[in-house]
């Protein structure tokens, strides 16, 4: 029988509770749900690729459909690497749809076999972004309605570490 594969693509750093909203919706779809922790990235990152892959680990540890991985490289060369038929994508507010939508549209046209899905996340994450949670945490506000307690606690220690070296 044919297995519905679809990829999350991201940085993930850190995960929050609208990555995990879009998640649990992709299983529901699809009969495994990878989700891929990119290597290389434009972004700067707080975490290397395998602590998000970790935390990633302890947020899904109960979900049987959920894989985790890094990967390098395109998107769409490693969708097809992992016979992935679709790319999940989280929309919070059509700002996102314009850029979403140019890169569903190179990465068809590098893999014409991978079909983009856009969910949009709960109205209650609209406004959360990794970059956001990072601001917020490292001044030390309250995040903890907005990310997985695990992320929570590793980034308040994270802050606290950078602060004593910092000599605050």
């Amino acid at each position: 029988m044919f297995e519905k594969i679809a990829i999350y693509p991201g940085t993930f750093d850190p995960v929050t509770n609208g990555h995990i909203h879009i998640v649990r919706r992709a299983v529901k779809i699809f009969d495994k749900v990878i989700i891929a922790v990119a290597n290389d990235n434009y972004k700067a990152t707080i975490f290397t690729a395998r602590e998000r892959v970790s935390l990633l680990h302890e947020c899904f540890k109960d979900e049987p459909k959920v894989e985790i991985d890094i990967f390098s490289g395109l998107v769409a060369d490693y969708s097809e690497e992992k016979k992935a038929t679709a790319m999940i994508r989280g929309l919070r507010a059509i700002s996102d749809f314009e850029y979403e939508m140019q890169m569903a549209a190179m990465n068809k046209t590098l893999n014409p076999d991978l079909e983009t899905v856009f969910l949009m996340t709960d109205a209650k994450y609209s406004f959360i972004s990794s970059s956001i949670i990072k601001k917020v945490a490292c001044l030390g506000g309250d995040i903890t309605t907005l990310v997985p307690d695990v992320v929570a606690k590793v980034l308040e220690e994270k802050y606290q570490k950078e602060a004593k070296y910092y000599g605050e």
